[in-house]
């Protein structure tokens, strides 16, 4: 089949990989525009372009698909089908019924729940104990598509954003080359999503990773895996902001929210709103990310110091 692939990071780049590993035609990409990264802020290809690249695929990087000239572009493509995956572009209706096969996206979590932006951190946010994969069939709204194909995913205790999201990008991979095989030979039906039991996954923003200490040590735990790696959960002490990258529950320790009970080699132990949570892994502005024990040597901190929110 000819295929358009369209999406920008990491999670994206699985999936556009096995694809070119699979023989499929894809006459060209659709990614963001080049951004600012690293420490001196020069423009950077996103990681689907980079393989583009590689593979010598047409890259595309519009600003909007609502334009008449790139319709007219991607029409001339003639293609089979649209992969949609972690893309960032609104895909008009006009684009949606070019293919002859529709557009189809890889979606990071058990439609309908977590519709949105932000399906992996929720998932771990809310607790809950499995997401997977679904591959939809792309109507006008909001992940609201016909189903094709769902694969689990166990979240597992330990899980990060980060950890969650890399197996979550092998499994994508896979279910696009599957759903593909299907659609190709006509044996694959969509399932249409139950609304009433959809929810909704919030993009990340900045603020939300600040830790509210009065919350429970269980909500405070997932936040801070939710956040990693980005944006990252912060709290402030002495006066300084301090990332906090990995932590685990603590014995029960009594004592004001946001206060520290205990420093020793193996964390910071602080009383949270119920429960006590164990720092692990921290980082003060413009230093490293340390073990506790290593990161209380360059920044002392005593029993009965607090985090406080800003």
């Amino acid at each position: 089949m000819k295929i358009i692939f369209a999406g920008t990071p990491h999670f994206a780049a699985s999936a556009l990989k096995a694809l070119l590993a699979n023989n499929h035609e894809v006459v060209a990409v659709l990614t963001q525009p080049d951004r600012p990264a690293g420490r001196g802020m020069q423009l950077a290809p996103s990681p689907v372009k980079q393989l583009a690249v590689q593979h010598g695929i047409p890259v595309m990087q519009p600003l909007t698909l609502r334009s008449a000239e790139v319709q007219q572009q991607l029409a001339a493509l003639q293609a089979d089908v649209m992969v949609v995956a972690a893309y960032g572009l609104i895909l008009p209706l006009a684009v949606l019924q070019m293919p002859r096969l529709g557009c189809l996206n890889i979606h990071a979590s058990l439609l309908p729940r977590w519709r949105g932006a932000a399906p992996i951190q929720r998932a771990i946010l809310a607790g809950d104990s499995e997401t997977g994969i679904t591959i939809m069939q792309m109507d006008e709204g909001l992940d609201t598509g016909s189903m094709l194909l769902k694969k689990p995913c166990i979240i597992g205790a330990h899980d990060t954003a980060q950890t969650l999201h890399d197996k979550l990008a092998i499994l994508g991979a896979q279910a696009i080359i599957e759903v593909l095989s299907k659609l190709d030979q006509g044996s694959l039906a969509g399932v249409t999503q139950d609304a009433s039991q959809a929810t909704y996954a919030a993009k990340l923003v900045k603020a939300e990773a600040e830790l509210d200490w009065t919350q429970s040590a269980t909500h405070l735990e997932r936040a801070i895996r939710a956040y990693n790696p980005v944006p990252v959960a912060y709290s402030s002490l002495q006066g300084t902001t301090i990332k906090i990258w990995q932590a685990k529950m603590a014995d029960e320790g009594q004592g004001e929210a946001g206060t520290v009970l205990a420093v020793d080699k193996n964390g910071i132990q602080v009383a949270c709103g119920q429960g006590a949570l164990s720092l692990e892994v921290l980082q003060r502005p413009n230093g490293k990310s340390l073990p506790a024990s290593q990161f209380v040597q360059g920044f002392i901190i005593k029993v009965g110091d607090r985090f406080t929110t800003h």
